[in-house]
């Protein structure tokens, strides 16, 4: 499954496009590299999102044939690291 699509499935980024602008902006990065929204995913891999408010590293548990429930999407992956960042105004 591409990247885009699984972020988007497991509801750590809220629309496709939102994921695919994320990859293109390289605030994503897939086993510590920075990846395309077309890096394909697999069991195992580390994810990192690195975004204005929050950052979230995650491994991959499971790659679904297609889209999931909502109580399913939590169990695709486990949080390795998570923050919150303080915005300054």
């Amino acid at each position: 499954m591409r990247l885009d699509r699984f972020l988007k499935v497991s509801r750590l980024v809220k629309r496709r496009s939102l994921a695919k602008e994320a990859c293109d902006y390289g605030v994503v990065k897939v086993n510590g590299t920075t990846a395309k929204a077309s890096k394909e995913i697999k069991p195992g891999d580390e994810i990192e999102i690195d975004l204005a408010a929050w950052y979230k590293r995650v491994r991959v548990l499971q790659v679904p044939q297609r889209a999931v429930g909502k109580a399913a999407a939590g169990t695709l992956y486990e949080v390795i690291e998570e923050k919150r960042k303080e915005r300054d105004i």
